[in-house]
């Protein structure tokens, strides 16, 4: 358990300029993409308080303040921290942006739900923040030096709107996944779900990363393609 508590709270390095971690009760990451003229932050924590957290955090570890936001779908644990980054641009999987200004009220009620405290939930789901950018097919953002992350929109699957943000320019490949991998439990199936698109969906995700690439799952361990492939043939088989 004291190890568990220790890799939650530190930032692991992936490739130079490539980190993430793990945020503690859902043990959901955060991902974070470094170049010469930017820093994408790869989902933002479940409150106000967790944004902040993240936002100092990577402004002492990399000397600049977050400058772009990508959201991988639209659930509590991934996007109510937006708001604590003023000024960023904000990405998103095309529809996400309806999803959150008209799902306010089941955003803070799924995230009391689950565990978060009613007064913080509220605090976050009133300034939820819509990406600006929504990607509908994909989008390559340069963030200087010869950093450039792939945004790929490839749901509707774990969620109603899913993207994962592949960091090409790694070697290898790193790629955050949102939710459509979980490597700390069963991955979770909830009413905006679209179980039978799932597998082919990792299937997707494999043919644009590839064999080498390191996978980040939306909570847990990071995994290899290896995984990735176990799990999309567990989902065809549970959901098929």
């Amino acid at each position: 358990m004291d190890a568990e508590r220790e890799e939650c709270g530190r930032w692991e390095e992936l490739a130079p300029g490539v980190v993430r971690r793990r945020l503690p009760h859902w043990d959901a990451t955060a991902g974070a993409v470094c170049g010469s003229e930017g820093l994408l932050l790869v989902d933002s924590g479940a409150s106000l308080r967790e944004g902040a957290l993240l936002r100092g955090q990577l402004r002492e570890l990399f000397g600049r303040p977050v400058s772009h936001v990508a959201l991988t779908h639209p659930h509590f644990d991934h996007v109510l921290g937006t708001a604590a980054f003023a000024g960023v641009e904000v990405y998103g999987p095309h529809g996400i942006d309806e999803v959150l200004r008209e799902g306010k009220d089941e955003l803070r009620a799924d995230a009391v739900r689950h565990g978060l405290a009613h007064r913080e939930a509220a605090e976050a789901a009133d300034v939820v923040v819509a990406p600006q950018h929504p990607v509908a097919g994909e989008w390559t953002l340069d963030l200087g030096g010869g950093v450039e992350v792939l945004m790929a929109n490839v749901g509707p699957a774990h969620s109603s709107h899913d993207m994962v943000v592949v960091v090409r320019s790694a070697v290898p490949a790193v790629v955050f996944c949102g939710d459509l991998v979980e490597e700390s439990g069963v991955p979770q199936a909830g009413a905006d779900a679209h179980p039978a698109r799932w597998p082919e969906v990792l299937d997707q995700l494999l043919e644009l990363a590839g064999d080498d690439a390191v996978y980040v799952p939306g909570h847990g361990a990071v995994v290899d393609a290896a995984f990735v492939r176990r799990q999309r043939d567990e989902l065809a088989a549970g959901f098929g």
